[in-house]
């Protein structure tokens, strides 16, 4: 056995003893379950409309899209979904990535360099802070939803450029983050506001339009917004939406989209089906904010801002035997331990889902009311 084995089988001996192992766990395509750790969270990705869409694309134009962007690998159906999707949050362009971590990446690594100061909430996702540190821009982190602390940080900022990272509502605890606010202050400090609407696309705001249409922030020049097509539009991909301006340099100088294979055609006109089906049933996201209230209310659980509703447990071993056992009856959730949550604190993760019917809905909220009242006996 080679030292790395060994080393291997040392921190994997770690991991299980703090109840911090992952494994994979393949799904079948008809295993009876209701999933609520997904993010699909109106059911778009299994709409008809949007599987026929993605089906006809693969069909017509192979399974990959065959280049870069900057090659050979834009089609008119990224055309027609950076349009749509621009008009459809307010913004004057938008640009398309392989995945939302790509877009948080690039829109990082354009605005930011080593002479820059990034402010950044300390529950943002791991694509905006990966970003901040490959930039090698001075990184500040500040408290959760702390204005007077980013206020602070701009202050001292010295001249320099300066860009503050936030979600619209945050992945893991489902609350909002105040956007008036902080575009104020960045407005009053010349700084940017970068704005990852992964959770609130298709989910809150006018027809889910997200937060930043919601505040009257879409056209600010100060504020650059990022969103994901996985997450309510049941595709993939991501996208960076702002001014033209800025769509410009990032096609220009952003190098996880200028060296990366661009986003596969199937899942470009699954997401622009989906967005098309969002915009003519725009009561969509109203059955997600009433689900979300309905559950947290059963599990005595903060409210939720989006989709997404957070139960503390008491220890990883906890959360993971919570889980296990809604799994057991039919209903999947996710499970969150260190280090993928920012407070440290275990939590099973519930998604509510739109497209679920309601004899379906009203099992799973039966089995996790249940379940979590169970499993949070345990010290």
């Amino acid at each position: 056995m080679s030292v790395w084995t060994d080393w291997f089988a040392e921190r994997r001996a770690a991991r299980e003893a703090a109840g911090l192992q992952r494994t994979l766990r393949p799904r079948a395509v008809d295993e009876d379950v209701i999933d609520l750790a997904g993010n699909d969270y109106l059911g778009l990705g299994g709409h008809p409309l949007a599987r026929r869409a993605a089906a006809d694309a693969a069909l017509a134009w192979g399974p990959g899209a065959g280049a870069s962007r900057l090659v050979t690998g834009t089609t008119t159906l990224h055309a027609e979904l950076e349009s749509e999707l621009a008009e459809f949050t307010g913004h004057e362009a938008a640009l398309v990535f392989s995945t939302g971590y790509q877009a948080n990446l690039s829109a990082v690594g354009v605005l930011m360099d080593k002479h820059s100061l990034i402010v950044s909430d300390a529950h943002v996702h791991a694509s905006l802070i990966d970003g901040a540190r490959m930039c090698r821009a001075a990184i500040e982190v500040v408290g959760h939803n702390d204005l007077a602390a980013v206020r602070a940080a701009l202050a001292s900022a010295g001249g320099r450029r300066a860009i503050v990272l936030t979600e619209s509502i945050f992945s893991v605890l489902g609350d909002a983050a105040p956007l008036p606010g902080l575009a104020a202050i960045c407005a009053e400090h010349e700084a940017l506001l970068l704005v990852d609407e992964a959770h609130g696309l298709g989910v809150a705001g006018e027809g889910g339009r997200g937060l930043v249409h919601a505040h009257g922030l879409a056209r600010h020049p100060n504020v650059v917004m990022t969103a994901t097509l996985s997450k309510s539009l049941g595709a993939m991909g991501g996208a960076v939406l702002g001014p033209a301006a800025l769509i410009d340099h990032l096609v220009n100088r952003a190098r996880p989209f200028i060296f990366d294979t661009g986003l596969a055609p199937a899942p470009t006109a699954g997401a622009l089906s989906a967005l098309r089906v969002l915009r003519a049933q725009p009561e969509l996201p109203q059955r997600i904010h009433r689900r979300t209230k309905e559950l947290a209310a059963r599990l005595g659980a903060p409210t939720s801002a989006g989709a997404v509703l957070s139960v503390p447990m008491p220890s990883p071993q906890a959360a993971i035997a919570a889980q296990a056992a809604a799994l057991a009856e039919g209903v999947r959730v996710g499970c969150f331990r260190p280090p993928s949550v920012p407070d440290k604190n275990s939590r099973l993760r519930i998604t509510a889902c739109a497209g679920i019917d309601e004899r379906r809905w009203a099992h799973a909220v039966d089995v996790l009311t249940r379940v979590v009242y169970d499993h949070l006996r345990w010290s």
